[in-house]
């Protein structure tokens, strides 16, 4: 491994989440760093600028949101608490104003971001400002303005002195890790779920959109749905002592998450579109490979020691498969959790059932039904050029944390989007004739039970190899780059924006 590729730094920025790491390995590692995108002021340094005539404005759009924008001109980046200091502060009790600048997908505060950038760069990866030698590849969400870009670069090389300086935008980074140049990218977040075609390794703007559902409102129905579960009712919320409304429902969320991150929930599928297993010849090299070794071994076990099995063993292990039950520990209390908890993703394709909720009005603060998440995505790319959909629809890629630990949301959205290339009056050779789920391949060692959640990461590494490796830098900016041209450099050296 090369110098250059010991110091690069991948930094990821979405939503509500920062990734980073350092070091381009031969056998691409998962981010070391791991931090939410918020910012925290506290309450007294707000209200001594406040009195110093400078007036902390809101987002009004984000009001009811868990991640609220919290905009304070005259703060200094040093005046904000970012990470273990702000996780520690809320933890003790004080009165701290938290903020999340990236919320909106865009920047709406530029100190804050900074103020999380530095943490990552000198706090984190312990990178010295004097003798910064490492270039970075910045992912961030598409569609930002060119004034935006420059600032960001500005900001990298004037205030932390990178070595070299590129970005890439999230649905591109998402595309190269699953090893394709075309698709339409359907990356689920807390509260949104950002839609965005790419066709021949270009990101389509136009029809990229976004729709207000996320893990948030599945953790509320679910939470909804377990109100029907008497074990669960009955340990929680017992006769005679129950809690408040607004306390259980909090409880009842809690053990939503609990449940969502202990990987206790798939996604059936709204047909049978998958391919089946191949049954019959072992491929002894494609599982030593994913290094499935163990896995198999255990399956051949089991299936012998069933064959010994009585008929009745047999019954009853049928029997208790199909109830699909589980048993989790939760604030002491052994709780028993049946099929309801695999309902859990059903709000994104059917939002109507939200209707009604606790904290619904939170939930959906334009007061509108957002359209099914497969209506979204079947719309973005019939806005497409027609000659591309058909390589559009052979990348269906579905990404964020919840594909970490919940299985089965692209096939189940596969599933539902076949009503969108079926058109029995229109036969012709541009027609697209089927859908494919693309995931990040299992010979990225690092990266097997992630799901795509960390498909940016993984892809920006992948990008990273060949941009740095470029000897003549035409796709970063150098620092000799930056000091003939400025911020604007980055314009030149970025192809979505060319």
């Amino acid at each position: 491994m090369s110098i250059r590729d010991a110091n690069v730094i991948i930094l990821e920025v979405g939503r509500t989440v920062v990734r980073a790491g350092i070091g381009l390995h031969e056998l691409l590692k998962t981010p070391s760093i791991e931090i939410p995108a918020r910012v925290g002021l506290r309450r007294s340094t707000l209200l001594e600028l406040a009195a110093n005539g400078d007036e902390p404005t809101a987002s009004t759009s984000r009001a009811p949101s868990l991640f609220p924008q919290t905009v304070t001109p005259k703060a200094a980046v040093k005046d904000y608490l970012v990470g273990a200091g702000l996780d520690e502060a809320l933890a003790s009790g004080q009165d701290v104003v938290v903020s999340w600048p990236f919320a909106d997908g865009d920047v709406s505060d530029w100190t804050q971001a900074e103020a999380i950038w530095k943490y990552i760069l000198f706090a984190q990866l312990q990178r010295r400002r004097v003798q910064n030698e490492s270039p970075i590849l910045f992912s961030i969400t598409p569609g930002l303005a060119r004034d935006t870009y420059e600032r960001i670069c500005q900001v990298f090389f004037e205030r932390f002195n990178v070595a070299g300086f590129a970005i890439l935008e999230r649905p591109m980074a998402q595309m190269y890790a699953a090893n394709s140049l075309s698709g339409v990218v359907v990356d689920i977040g807390d509260e949104v779920t950002d839609i965005t075609p790419v066709y021949d390794a270009f990101v389509q703007h136009a029809p990229r959109t976004q729709v207000a559902l996320g893990i948030r409102h599945c953790q509320a129905y679910l939470a909804h749905l377990l109100r029907a579960n008497q074990s669960v009712m009955n340990a929680l919320a017992p006769p005679g002592a129950a809690p408040a409304p607004a306390a259980l429902h909090a409880t009842l969320l809690e053990l939503v998450q609990q449940l969502w991150l202990g990987d206790h929930i798939r996604v059936p599928s709204d047909g049978e579109t998958a391919a089946a297993e191949d049954e019959g010849v072992t491929d002894i090299a494609a599982i030593v490979v994913a290094g499935k070794e163990r896995a198999v071994i255990e399956s051949g076990m089991k299936k012998k020691l069933n064959t010994k099995a009585t008929v009745a063993e047999q019954a009853r292990a049928r029997e208790i498969e199909a109830l699909d039950l589980i048993t989790v520990q939760f604030r002491g209390h052994a709780l028993t959790i049946g099929k309801e908890r695999h309902r859990f993703c059903e709000p994104l394709f059917d939002p109507a059932l939200l209707a009604g909720l606790p904290g619904a009005a939170a939930l959906n603060p334009a007061a509108e039904t957002p359209l099914p998440i497969q209506d979204v995505v079947g719309h973005v790319v019939t806005q497409t050029e027609v000659d591309q959909r058909q390589y559009i629809w052979q990348g269906l890629l579905v990404t964020g944390d919840i594909t970490r630990h919940v299985k089965g949301i692209g096939v189940a959205l596969q599933s539902r989007l076949a009503s969108f290339i079926v058109n029995p009056d229109l036969v012709t050779e541009l027609q697209p004739r089927s859908i494919r789920v693309l995931s990040v391949p299992e010979y990225y060692a690092e990266y097997r039970e992630t799901g795509n959640g960390y498909a940016t990461f993984l892809g920006s590494s992948i990008a990273a190899k060949i941009i740095f490796a470029d000897p003549n830098g035409r796709n970063y900016v150098s620092k000799a780059d930056y000091s003939y041209k400025g911020p604007h450099s980055i314009i030149e050296t970025t192809p979505s924006l060319l």
